[in-house]
């Protein structure tokens, strides 16, 4: 491997990183939230609570972050190689999401992520 493709890969693991704080900060900020959603005008009233709340736009702020370093990314190496790499992501958020909010992962989900790796080693290296 050249330097350059291990730059590439840390850049996309930021990402994945970037990605994985914000959708924990997302989730644990509207967990609290109990809002019916049976009819449009509550699910709009929802998304304007939402804009209300500080924590979802650090959220944001990571998202975007996240976004300006994987549009570098892709200036520098193909997409399908890329986006390949990005399911790091998957992986990252559902142990994030088992350590940090405590949610259950069965043994279907885990092999789906034990899958995610694997395919994301043989991209690596092809």
């Amino acid at each position: 491997m050249n330097f350059a493709f291990l730059i590439i890969v840390s850049l996309i693991i930021v990402t994945d990183l970037f990605d994985t704080i914000s959708q924990l900060i997302l989730k644990s900020s509207i967990n609290g939230l109990h809002f019916p959603v049976d009819s449009f005008r509550k699910v709009l009233s929802f998304m304007l609570k939402l804009a209300l709340v500080p924590r979802v736009w650090l959220s944001l702020l990571f998202s975007s972050l996240s976004l300006l370093i994987w549009l570098f990314v892709l200036t520098k190496t193909d997409l399908s190689l890329a986006y390949s790499l990005d399911s790091m992501r998957y992986v990252l958020i559902t142990f994030a999401s088992v350590a940090i909010l405590k949610e259950r992962v069965g043994a279907m989900r885990l092999t789906g992520i034990i899958a995610v790796i694997v395919g994301i080693m043989l991209v690596s290296h092809g």
